[in-house]
């Protein structure tokens, strides 16, 4: 059995933590409107996250773009709100609500 590398085991460190700030992220600014598993709101005009169909583009970045811009008045933008890691931890956590 091979025992894992300090870079591997501080890498899955690395992931673990990312991945419960954007849910806490998520938790805190989205889960409002989106629901806690992304499932949206349609009478709030906040789409299904987590069923793969983007209206504005599914990749981290567009996700990202969309977290930083806003969209149509109903999505608000963040870009003053959020540092560009945590609008990435972000993109990231809701990319992965859809996999």
């Amino acid at each position: 059995m091979r025992t894992p590398t300090l870079l591997a085991l501080l890498a899955a460190t690395s992931v673990s933590f990312a991945a419960e700030d954007g849910a806490q992220v998520y938790n805190t600014l989205c889960v409002a409107c989106h629901g806690p598993d992304g499932s949206g709101n349609p009478a709030l005009g906040a789409p299904n996250l987590a069923n793969g169909i983007w209206l504005y583009g599914g990749t981290q970045e567009q996700i990202a773009h969309t977290l930083r811009a806003g969209r149509n008045g109903q999505m608000p933008a963040f870009k003053d709100t959020l540092s560009e890691d945590k609008i990435h931890i972000l993109a990231a956590y809701v990319y992965g609500l859809s996999q």
